[in-house]
């Protein structure tokens, strides 16, 4: 306390000197002027310097002899000057010339702090406002570069650092800033999520910060909460700029790291006058030791309606934690009729229980899929509770299936699991131990049945669940009825040789056929036979499944060029028509740059359904991503669209 009483004052006095260099140096002269000649207020004659004594000739010293001591004529102790005389190196006192201090504009004056701002500002505010404080606090020999940004090496699977390096700042930009929400293709998604995961240099004249913060950007869009916490973790907070800034904050938030902007939040300040920045100010400060401050701030924020009353209350909880001495808080929902992210990180951070009702609302209003999206991924939350998540975060691609399945052990292992969670979870544990292949299959077959309950939308998020259960089904003839959505369900997950084991069984034109077809490695090609029948037997809507069987062959090289133009036809669907986007991502293929290719492909995959996919699009994807070697993803988007459409 007595230090921070310091810095108040310190705080002041320079205010102090601020209003002093407003009045500039013509004040001070004018004040100077307005005093008149100095005057003593010694006795006459006290401070006159006494007639210095005439020098006389001395002697010259005989040889042998010791020179004699002189004694001042004042009576003065030897070696102390006499009054008027001057020593060496010293100047006469008088008048100094002062140089004027540094004019201030009135902007400036006008932004200085009252007295009352200075009270509630933070340790690191006051620091700042003071210039005790540097930008940052980090060495300099450990400042990370902004040269290349990620968390992705090309090692690990991550896409050639320079590959965006040379290419048009407004196309990349474009790219990124276009990609508004999730995509259709769980396969797109991986790909895309590992595009901007990867260390990667910015476009040459693109800032590095903006660069990465359109990158963050779709990954929160895309629901990579934590992906996107990671990248943002690989810049030094005193680089962040004011949209990365915003982006972190939202990808802290649903990753459920409440505190872990607190570094840019304390440093940044008052860069933000919003309600949710100054809670997060107030929270950041009680987790630094300033709990008295983080109360003040909470309780102006709460009285001067900064924010609404149940968000102040779940930051007042969450700040208590953190200080001894906490006024205890009772979250009350009455009266709340939505949710937000604000509230539904808190209270789960706080273990506090959101009313059914509310979460039902957000998760069926438009915006709903980001709840599904965080809460699948906060391991604060109960894992039967979770599960009614995963199912959706699964089929997006943002959970793999050998997580999705861990969660569901977990739900069966818990002797209190209830409802559809540990229904399910039962019927997997059948499907990987029943004593029979026909028992497992049919377990599997509940949980397909089941799939709008587990991940909601087409039901693909039951596929991701019973993979590997797929996999161990042995590829036999008596089976061959269930050989479709086996290998579906294999695909999921990438398992494409466990598929391949069922090629000498499927019929040709039947949906394992075409997706054994599409997911086999190489490029070699197929007559029109087989994909004739699969088109005489297909039953969904506007034959949609013929039709990217028919584009995802033809893009991945597996038609020839008259064929699949012929078999277009058939289905009403013009692979040669060009559009803008499909310009652009035939150039990228051109020049053998894949990172462009990848995020030129996010692009075309935007959507919540495969109906909002077109073929012509699915042609071109697999087309460009296949010559840039990246032929095995485009394999499974091609697989996952006739799976799916």
């Amino acid at each position: 306390m007595i230090a921070r009483r310091a810095q108040l004052a310190l705080a002041a006095s320079a205010l102090a000197l601020g209003l002093a260099g407003a009045l500039g140096g013509a004040g001070l002269a004018g004040m100077a002027s307005a005093q008149g000649k100095p005057e003593s207020i010694l006795p006459p004659g006290f401070d006159d310097p006494a007639p210095a004594p005439t020098p006389t000739p001395r002697p010259s010293a005989a040889p042998g002899t010791a020179p004699a001591v002189t004694r001042p004529a004042t009576g003065a102790p030897a070696g102390v000057p006499a009054p008027g005389t001057f020593l060496p190196g010293t100047a006469p006192s008088g008048p100094v010339n002062v140089s004027p201090l540094p004019s201030i504009t009135r902007d400036e004056l006008a932004r200085l702090p009252t007295l009352d701002e200075l009270e509630n500002m933070s340790t690191e505010e006051l620091d700042q406002l003071l210039g005790l404080k540097p930008k940052s606090d980090i060495p300099v020999g450990a400042r990370r570069a902004l040269t290349r940004v990620g968390v992705l090496a090309v090692d690990e699977g991550g896409l050639p650092p320079r590959s965006l390096a040379n290419q048009p700042i407004v196309l990349v930009r474009a790219a990124l800033s276009g990609t508004k929400g999730p995509l259709v293709s769980r396969w797109g998604h991986i790909l895309v999520r590992r595009a901007l995961a990867s260390l990667l240099a910015a476009p040459l004249g693109m800032d590095p910060i903006e660069f990465a913060a359109l990158r963050v950007g779709v990954l929160n869009r895309i629901g990579e909460y934590a992906v996107a916490r990671a990248v943002v973790q690989d810049i030094d907070s005193a680089n962040w700029s004011p949209s990365l800034t915003a982006e972190a904050l939202t990808a802290y938030l649903a990753a459920g790291d409440i505190t872990g902007a607190c570094p840019a939040v304390r440093l940044q300040g008052s860069a933000r006058d919003d309600g949710e920045w100054q809670m997060m100010q107030a929270i950041c400060n009680a987790y630094a030791g300033e709990s008295a401050l983080a109360a003040t701030q909470l309780d102006r924020a709460l009285f001067r309606g900064l924010a609404p009353r149940i968000d102040v209350l779940l930051a007042r909880r969450f700040a208590g934690a953190a200080g001894r001495g906490q006024r205890a808080v009772q979250i009350e929902w009455d009266g709340v009729e939505t949710l937000n992210p604000w509230r539904f990180s808190l209270a789960t951070a706080l273990g506090e229980p959101v009313p059914d009702g509310l979460l039902s609302g957000a998760l069926d209003s438009p915006d709903g899929g980001y709840y599904a999206r965080s809460g699948a991924l906060l391991a604060m939350l109960p894992a039967t509770e979770r599960a009614g998540f995963a199912g959706q975060a699964a089929r997006e691609g943002i959970m793999s299936s050998q997580a999705l399945i861990d969660l569901y052990s977990a739900v069966y292992a818990d002797s209190a699991a209830e409802g559809d969670a540990a229904a399910h979870a039962a019927s997997l544990r059948e499907a990987y131990l029943g004593e029979d292949p026909a028992d497992r299959i049919a377990a599997m077959q509940r949980l397909w049945d089941a799939g709008a309950a587990i991940g909601g939308g087409d039901g693909y998020g039951a596929r991701v669940l019973t993979a590997y259960a797929a996999a161990r089904i042995p590829a036999d003839a008596a089976h061959a009825d269930a050989a479709g959505g086996l290998i579906a369900a294999m695909l999921t997950a990438g398992l494409d040789r466990d598929a391949m084991s069922w090629r000498g069984v499927v019929e040709d034109g039947s949906l394992g056929w075409a997706l054994i077809t599409l997911a086999a490695p190489g490029s070699t090609e197929i007559g029109q036979g087989g994909v004739d029948t699969f088109i005489g037997d297909d039953d969904s809507e506007g034959s949609r499944k013929s039709a990217f069987l028919i584009a995802g062959l033809a893009g991945l090289g597996k038609l020839s060029q008259g064929d699949a133009g012929s078999l277009a036809d058939d289905v009403g669907v013009n692979l040669e028509r060009q559009t803008r986007w499909t310009r652009a991502i035939s150039r990228a293929a051109e020049v053998n740059n894949p990172a462009l290719v990848v995020l030129l492909a996010g692009l075309g995959m935007q959507g919540t359904s495969w109906e909002q996919m077109t073929p012509l699009h699915l042609y071109h994807i697999t087309a460009a991503l296949t010559r840039v070697g990246l032929g095995a993803e485009a394999r499974m988007i091609a697989a996952e669209a006739v799976a799916r459409g």
